[in-house]
């Protein structure tokens, strides 16, 4: 009980100064500082979308930035065609990632282990190459978005205020979101097929159906960061999507702590932070960032989240 009551007064913390950072930004006169806390709670969304699949599902997907890139280049697609609005242009940034997670899953998931991880990542370099090779929209070069999404006023994306408080209401929706699938009979046959797939296909349960509607779900909220993504940067090319990329992501999971509610945003937050501090000491700051971590996911099993139960309980 102690360990809990630490953890979950660590998380609250975390998630006050995230609340709290636009005031603090605005009273000393760092805007740096808000930009790069948007830039980590978008991450923090797709790495929250990754432990879907990932921490409560069993499914190791190596590909899973391929529909941040599908969603920012739906926002970027659509503005360079004269789309501006917001309402549309989320919608079909959400659709595009659902659909190309259904093709991935339809596939992937007839496979396991190694071969389920070689499938995903595949697919996420296949649209890397495809959006590479669109010389309409930039090619390699990537493709510049003039315009954020427009939302008729209700809010306003080009005040960096405003829209960090959007990125923190998208990450705080999703993790609401995964808070009520996990608890649902839904996310406990997902769990449960994480443990035991044969046994919970012998008591009746459809293994794949389940794991493809969890997969899509999951798709759907990294596309939401995609289209965050795009808005923040103004920018999208296809090396969001890549291989790379991906495995950034199933760092701050792991970091964070795998099947942790929060364990993703406490791993993007160290993660990105460490990566920030650590480049303005060093141009090889993934020669020491890389042992840190080796360190922490060694001695910290569980993650942060789960070195602090440890802890705790020592």
């Amino acid at each position: 009980m102690k360990a809990f009551t630490v953890s979950k007064a660590v998380t609250a913390l975390m998630l006050a100064g995230l609340v709290l950072l636009p005031l603090y930004s605005q009273a000393s006169g760092n805007i740096f500082i808000l930009t790069l806390f948007t830039r980590v709670v978008i991450l923090a969304l797709a790495a929250a979308s990754l432990n879907l699949i990932m921490g409560y599902g069993g499914m190791m997907s190596f590909g899973h930035a391929a529909y941040l890139g599908i969603g920012g280049y739906a926002v970027g697609i659509l503005a360079q065609e004269g789309v501006g609005s917001g309402f549309i242009q989320f919608p079909v940034a959400i659709a595009a990632s659902a659909l190309y997670a259904l093709v991935i899953g339809a596939l992937s998931l007839r496979t396991r282990g190694v071969y389920f991880i070689m499938i995903t990542l595949a697919f996420a370099q296949m649209a890397y190459y495809v959006a590479s090779g669109l010389a309409r929209y930039g090619g390699d070069d990537g493709l510049t978005v003039y315009k954020r999404s427009d939302f008729s006023g209700l809010i306003n994306l080009g005040n960096r205020v405003q829209f960090y408080y959007l990125c923190l209401a998208c990450l705080f929706g999703v993790i609401f979101l995964i808070w009520r699938i996990v608890n649902s009979r839904f996310g406990l046959v997902v769990q449960g097929l994480r443990s035991n797939e044969q046994r919970m296909q012998a008591i009746g349960f459809p293994a794949k159906r389940y794991q493809l509607v969890c997969f899509v779900i999951s798709g759907m909220m990294c596309g939401l960061a995609g289209a965050l993504l795009a808005n923040n940067t103004d920018f999208i090319s296809p090396a969001a999507m890549y291989w790379t990329r991906s495995g950034d992501l199933m760092v701050m999971v792991i970091l964070g702590g795998m099947g942790a509610l929060f364990g993703p945003v406490m791993g993007a937050v160290v993660y990105l932070l460490l990566e920030e501090f650590l480049s303005q000491i060093t141009e090889y700051w993934a020669l020491i960032m890389g042992p840190l971590l080796l360190l922490i996911v060694l001695f910290g099993r569980g993650g942060i989240m789960g070195l602090l139960g440890r802890f705790n309980r020592g």
